[in-house]
């Protein structure tokens, strides 16, 4: 294996930013034990555990989110056109050999879902959904030696179905890291003793950059039918999200049931803290918190697809429980009862979702992106 000059692009690098930026920090973990790996982010995060070259990407906070986003693209075409041997890109733009797309494709939101004929209308004269066609249009453009990577099979789909053609050349989801099997129990007692929780609280966690976008309020709703032991821990809990939840009237009702956490780049404590993890996500084209819960032995709820990429990888009742709705807090609350109530269905669910995580070593997605780097390299 000859070792590379790696351009690594990403908008923010460090777990604390949401799943794509977790992705990235453990793939160049794997990736920079055999290549020379420089990150190009608007942001690094100091405390993320990795000390690597980093070209810092900055464009004046004046302009709108779309010219950010353009400008952005032109910094990372520039500072890559020489210098390295592979640019292994997870941002909008034109440069990458390897593009990996996280998101529901642009195209697909405007050109495939349903929408009013008049903002369908507005949308091909405006100049913010127009320029995040263009950078994507050129973003997936076939041309030799050039690589497109969904991180789901959902995304692999709408990709298809946006551009009418196949667009992705792999599909590689995230990988997990697997906790030490030896890690003394206290941790969990700690945890939750500073949290404030007693030994009758049943927990369960939620975790998410945008709590509102992950399911917060189908989970406070489903707590308002649950008994008074049922806590919700959110980790993720930005000052705008406290600030939307006092407006809820349900926020008042379960203030003391409630545990608000900021973004924090070590959430294993509070996985071991929980009893399981919650997850009615409206929109995720993957889901790296519930296979970082299976992988804490949690058993997970969550939204089937097509609102959660990695449901298609698992089997209700088996490895999880899939909520066929996830606004549908009823669902969700009898799903935590009977986790509570019924110890043989909980290890079913607790020993499926483990062994889903194990089969998704961060070291094996790693071998993945060197067969592709190792592709760019012979077209060369």
């Amino acid at each position: 294996m000859r070792r590379l000059r790696i351009a690594f692009v990403v908008d923010r690098f460090g777990r604390q930013w949401g799943g794509a930026e977790a992705y990235g920090v453990a793939l160049v973990r794997e990736l920079s034990a055999h290549h020379d790996i420089t990150v190009l982010a608007r942001d690094y995060d100091p405390d993320c555990g990795l000390q690597l070259p980093y070209v810092a990407l900055k464009t004046r906070s004046f302009w709108p989110s779309w010219v950010r986003v353009w400008l952005h693209a032109r910094q990372v075409a520039s500072q890559t056109r020489q210098g390295y041997d592979i640019v292994h890109s997870h941002s909008n733009g034109w440069a990458g050999d390897i593009e990996v797309v996280h998101v529901t494709p642009v195209r697909y939101r405007w050109g495939v879902q349903a929408m009013s004929r008049l903002k369908r209308i507005m949308a091909s004269i405006s100049p913010r959904v127009q320029t995040y066609l263009g950078l994507e249009a050129r973003r997936l453009a076939p041309r030799e030696g050039h690589f497109v990577v969904a991180v789901s099979a959902l995304i692999e789909q709408q990709l298809q179905q946006a551009y009418g053609r196949p667009v992705a050349q792999a599909v590689i989801p995230p990988g997990v890291d697997m906790p030490a099997a030896d890690v003394d129990d206290r941790i969990r007692d700690r945890t939750r003793q500073e949290l404030g929780l007693t030994d009758t609280d049943q927990v369960a966690i939620l975790v998410a950059r945008n709590p509102l976008r992950k399911g917060l309020e189908t989970a406070m709703q489903a707590c308002l039918q649950l008994p008074p032991a049922f806590r919700l821990l959110v980790v993720g809990s930005s000052a705008a999200t406290r600030t939307a939840l006092e407006s809820m009237p349900d926020f008042h009702t379960l203030a003391d049931r409630l545990i608000l956490l900021p973004p924090v780049t070590d959430v294993s404590p509070y996985y071991r803290a929980a009893d399981c993890c919650i997850h009615p996500t409206r929109n995720d084209s993957f889901g790296m918190v519930p296979l970082e819960a299976m992988a804490h032995g949690l058993p997970v709820v969550v939204s089937t697809a097509p609102w959660c990429g990695f449901a298609h990888y698992l089997t209700n009742d088996r490895d999880a429980i899939l909520l066929d709705r996830p606004t549908d807090a009823t669902a969700l609350a009898q799903a935590l009862k009977r986790l509570a109530s019924d110890s043989s269905y909980r290890q079913r669910l607790v020993q499926g979702g483990y062994e889903q995580a194990r089969r998704r070593s961060w070291s094996a997605i790693a071998k993945q992106y060197q067969s592709l780097y190792d592709q760019v390299e012979r077209t060369r």
